[in-house]
């Protein structure tokens, strides 16, 4: 399927890459599709969840692992179950970011995760119980091992 994107003009996103979220993202719950586009350059931890049906509509995410090793991510077993998963393991998350400038005062939500289960293109955006992450985590807290948004 052709897409108009956001960010990368026209790009052939394949039927069967696009992640399917049964109850979109929070705030666009009625986007159910989307495709994941990698930014050129970032080693696959700067990426951009695309709407195949709202091209101007686009959000990034960054591979938490990349920021925080340590980062441990544990679903509720309803969400696993709505994934299709056993354990949170099986799963890749991505973490949104708000871009800003300067690039530092960028913040990345460890605490609402996108959850994909690669196997069946199911995903969905959670809530983690924890107290351990945030909403609004400064890029700057993560120094040098960060990749910016």
């Amino acid at each position: 399927m052709l897409l108009q994107t956001k960010y990368f003009g026209q790009v052939e996103c394949p039927e069967e890459h696009l992640l399917h979220f049964e109850r979109g993202l929070f705030g666009f719950e009625e986007e159910k599709e989307f495709c994941l586009l990698p930014f050129q350059g970032s080693e696959g931890s700067l990426l951009c969840f695309q709407s195949a049906s709202t091209p101007h509509l686009a959000f990034v995410a960054m591979n938490p692992f990349s920021l925080k090793p340590d980062y441990a991510p544990l679903l509720t077993a309803e969400e696993l179950r709505s994934l299709d998963a056993a354990r949170s393991e099986e799963l890749c998350f991505y973490a949104l970011c708000v871009v800003r400038s300067p690039v530092e005062e960028s913040t990345v939500n460890l605490r609402c995760p996108i959850a994909v289960n690669d196997r069946t293109g199911r995903a969905m955006q959670v809530i983690l119980e924890t107290g351990d992450y945030h909403m609004r985590h400064l890029l700057s807290e993560f120094g040098k091992g960060g990749v910016p948004c």
